[in-house]
């Protein structure tokens, strides 16, 4: 196997456990693992990550949490609709011409870090 493939797995298999766990994996592993240990563009890995998702984006982890009484259905209909908007329309954006690489990777950056903050700060 090629090592690229063994990384890609990896990075595949250590997001599935994370999602499974706390409901990430895209932004927060896939793709900071994609640029950082692969060398992916910013916005090569982005794509990448929300193509990953598409066929894999948590069924047999909802069945376990359905399966034990933490599934709200209704709620994740409604935010399931807000994710394929929001996807569309955040999509667009970071397409845009005037959005760099490195822009994105500020952007990223900030939105990680502004969500590490309220978590270590909240009670």
């Amino acid at each position: 196997m090629s090592n690229i493939f063994i990384q890609l797995l990896l990075i595949g298999l250590v997001s599935g456990v994370a999602g499974g766990m706390f409901g990430i994996g895209g932004g927060a592993i896939m793709i900071p693992a994609m640029v950082l240990i692969i060398g992916l563009d910013q916005k090569l890995a982005t794509g990448t990550s929300v193509a990953a998702q598409i066929l894999s984006i948590g069924i047999l982890a909802a069945l376990v949490y359905h399966h034990n009484g933490n599934l709200n259905i209704k709620y994740a209909l409604i935010i399931a609709v807000g994710l394929i908007v929001g996807n569309f329309f955040g999509a667009l954006f970071a397409n845009q011409p005037f959005i760099s690489t490195e822009l994105m990777k500020k952007l990223y950056g900030i939105f990680v870090l502004m969500i590490g903050i309220r978590y270590l700060l909240s009670s």
